[in-house]
Order: structure tokens, then C-alpha cells, then sequence
């Protein structure tokens, strides 16, 4: 087995049409540009249901607020307002702990 590589989104697109070409034989493909069997056939399932734009690599990357769908923006808004309360949790006994400390002293 070849082990995978970083590819460019070019390259993914260069491998996928030579594989096509080829009678989609994905071991040849996979040999020929040093990738795994699996990473073929997996971006030739993307290019197969989504086209070109499927190759994209969207690993870390947000949707922006346009792409999201009114159920993700209200989990987005849930999620920051949890921080917010768990942060202001944290403000009030890091005071209350402080307050206990200095009265201590005196």
C-alpha cells in the first residue's frame, strides 16, 4: 500500500480525470501519483456526486453565516451563550475564593 501525501486541490482533480481516462482503474492511479488506493476512490465518489468543487478540502474550515441553516446559526448562538455563562461562573467564584482569601488575612 503507497502511503498518502498531501495533494493540491489541482492535483486532485489531475488524479481523478486520469483515473476516469484510464476505465477507472484506481490502483494505476494510486501508483502513478503516489497516494493511497482508498484516497482515489474516495475523491472519485466526490468528483462523481459534487463535481470539481467536491475535491475541495474543507478540513478546519467554518461555513460562514450565509451557508449555515437556521437550526446550525441557533446551536452557533446556544454555544456562545454557554461560554459566556461558564465564563462569568468562573468570574464569581474566582471572586467569591479572592473575598474568603483577603478576609482571611485580617
Amino acid at each position: 500500500m503507497t502511503k498518502g501525501r498531501k495533494t493540491t486541490y489541482d492535483e486532485r482533480v489531475e488524479i481523478v480525470k486520469y483515473c476516469i481516462e484510464h476505465e477507472m482503474d484506481y490502483a494505476q492511479a494510486a501508483e502513478k501519483y503516489q497516494v493511497s488506493y482508498q484516497q482515489v476512490y474516495q475523491w472519485i465518489r466526490k468528483y462523481q456526486s459534487d463535481g470539481a468543487p467536491g475535491l475541495v478540502d474543507k478540513r478546519g474550515k467554518r461555513k460562514t453565516e450565509n451557508e449555515m441553516s437556521e437550526l446550525e446559526k441557533l446551536r452557533a448562538e446556544n454555544r456562545l451563550l454557554q461560554a459566556e455563562k461558564r465564563k462569568a461562573e468562573l468570574e464569581i467564584a474566582f471572586l467569591k475564593k479572592l473575598d474568603e482569601i483577603e478576609r482571611r488575612r485580617f
